[in-house]
């Protein structure tokens, strides 16, 4: 109890720290004494010398005593730190973990058993929650994958293929496999999946862009090469068939400039798209015009053209020769392929009381197939092929006008239902 006391004044204070050392000297000379007595009673005289030097050992053995007994109340008395065994392999798993989160490419480390370590969000959002130390092939089931991640682990090799998924929705990944270089104490390796989609798809854009343009001047090429050739041997003196074939070769040549001029307007929407309008278009005077220009298409068509238009003003920024261009482009499509309605109706809302501006053109011809909807904007997408080129179209019409639109901030959206008709909107 006395050695208790001692240790917790010790610690505290200055005079506990005395108190304790006085407590201490009268111990040491009782002992002394108590010793002393002993030796006398069992017939043992000591000296003086003899006495200070029994002093000395006893005061020894108390320190020694004192020495041991604090070290164990300090052991007992400072709080108990938690055992966290942390190794080098630990250290790097952290490490690399916050790496790894910090990407927004899906990435796994892996072992060379082919077993998951680590996945980042982005890799967790692709393929789900994957147990730590679980194997790779019951979450991927792509052979190539697989095979590459064997590969690469056997020859030590960095290994990358592409890999293209077809559900929900077609994602081209490139997936690429390295050995992670570090202090590790077991060889680890780093799977990334860096998604390609979008360029594949440019790419195959483009390349569809070129073919089809080159098959639409093709085809009038060939018409006016062969006509040239029958006037220049067998029909060279008949004068029914230069009329009829210099006829077809105007059509065909009227066809081809106007590819080139959508295409030539096509590529300066391009180089603009980023350009907003600045000045303001009152779209009532404008659909009047537009609806005076077609006039005449109409009555060939036998459709009847009615609009709906407010009597205020609904003015919005643009360019007024590019949006006569989208409305001249949309209704002149619903009067070719909605003839068989014999109707069109032009609806103009919005404009005020901040109200958004919203301009439809209904049809109630054929209608457009679902499956091809999403696709009607694309260049050279036809969803009737002979209908198209029967009626004169290149096929850019409503590219242009997509273009068109979204340099003006406005989308288009379309609505079909096979055998009822079209409604194609614009808001901006």
């Amino acid at each position: 109890m006395a050695r208790e006391w001692v240790a917790v004044t010790d610690q505290r204070t200055g005079l506990g720290w005395l108190t304790a050392q006085l407590w201490n000297e009268r111990v040491l000379v009782a002992s002394a004494v108590f010793v002393g007595f002993m030796m006398w009673l069992a017939g043992l005289h000591l000296g003086w010398v003899s006495f200070a030097v029994l002093l000395l050992v006893i005061a020894g053995l108390m320190r020694t005593e004192r020495r041991v007994a604090g070290t164990a109340d300090r052991a007992m008395a400072a709080p108990v730190a938690p055992v966290v065994e942390t190794g080098p392999l630990s250290d790097d798993l952290t490490a690399i973990s916050a790496v790894l989160g910090a990407l927004d490419a899906p990435a796994l480390l892996l072992s060379a058993r082919e077993t998951v370590k680590l996945q980042n969000r982005a890799a967790e959002s692709i393929f789900g929650a994957i147990a730590q130390g679980s194997d790779l092939a019951g979450r991927i089931r792509s052979p190539g994958i697989l095979d590459m991640v064997r590969d690469a682990i056997g020859s030590g090799q960095p290994r990358e293929i592409e890999h293209a998924e077809r559900l929900p929705s077609e994602t081209v990944y490139v997936v690429r496999i390295a050995p992670l270089a570090g202090p590790t104490t077991e060889p680890l390796w780093l799977l990334t999946f860096r998604d390609v989609s979008q360029a594949r798809r440019i790419e195959r854009m483009r390349s569809d862009f070129v073919a089809n343009a080159s098959h639409e001047l093709r085809t009038p090429l060939a018409s006016l090469r062969g006509f040239i050739e029958t006037l220049q041997g067998p029909a060279r003196n008949d004068l029914k068939a230069h009329e009829r074939f210099l006829g077809i070769m105007h059509e065909q040549a009227t066809r081809m400039s106007r590819l080139v001029d959508d295409l030539l307007s096509l590529s300066r929407l391009e180089l603009r798209s980023n350009l907003t309008p600045d000045q303001m278009v009152d779209l009532v005077p404008l659909l009047g015009h537009v609806r005076d220009s077609l006039q005449p298409l109409a009555g060939d068509l036998g459709v009847e053209i009615v609009m709906d238009l407010p009597k205020h003003p609904v003015a919005v920024p643009g360019d007024r020769d590019e949006l006569v261009e989208v409305f001249e482009n949309l209704i002149e499509n619903a009067c070719k392929y909605g003839q068989e309605g014999k109707r069109v109706d032009v609806v103009l809302s919005g404009g005020a009381d901040g109200v958004p501006v919203e301009f439809s053109v209904t049809d109630y011809g054929p209608g457009i197939p679902p499956e091809h909807v999403p696709r009607i904007t694309e260049r050279f997408y036809r969803v009737n092929v002979e209908a198209s080129r029967s009626k004169k179209g290149t096929g850019l019409g409503l590219a242009i006008a997509k273009h068109i639109l979204t340099r003006h901030r406005a989308r288009l959206v379309v609505k079909s239902e096979v055998g009822k008709g079209t409604v194609f909107t614009v808001k901006f």
